[in-house]
């Protein structure tokens, strides 16, 4: 199966600067190929929205509210997607989730490559409070 395991969220006070990290991985295979990665994230009282996402041609899209303030990248051998935050804003509080479109991945002992689709991280909380 596929995991996805956010890192980096954390307490940071407004104007600073936090990175996330989310690698995916298959717990008993290889990934050959990831399609488009994405950051979302959820404010308490509102609905689930998209931040960034990174296509596998590394095309990038940002909500209104964070351009020019974060930056999406992956890294295609480590299939880790990063979002870097700075400047940050107490709007910005939320839990921080990532997702995978696409993904292409064999199970060890199983003969052949499994498609799947839409996969989701557990979430990381973000806080900007002062």
């Amino acid at each position: 199966q596929v995991q996805l395991v956010e890192s980096g969220g954390g307490l940071v006070q407004p104007g600073g600067s936090l990175r996330l990290s989310c690698v995916v991985s298959a717990t008993s295979g290889r990934i050959f190929s990831i399609n488009t990665m994405g950051w979302y994230r959820q404010a308490p009282g509102k609905q689930r929205e998209l931040v960034a996402s990174i296509t596998i041609t590394s095309s990038t899209n940002y909500a209104d509210s964070v351009k020019e303030r974060f930056t999406i990248s992956r890294d295609k051998i480590k299939n880790t997607v990063y979002l870097q935050m700075n400047s940050l804003k107490p709007e910005d509080t939320a839990v921080y989730y990532c997702n995978v479109d696409k993904i292409l991945y064999n199970t060890s002992g199983t003969p052949g490559l499994a498609y799947g689709t839409d996969y989701w991280g557990k979430g990381t909380l973000v806080t900007v409070s002062s």
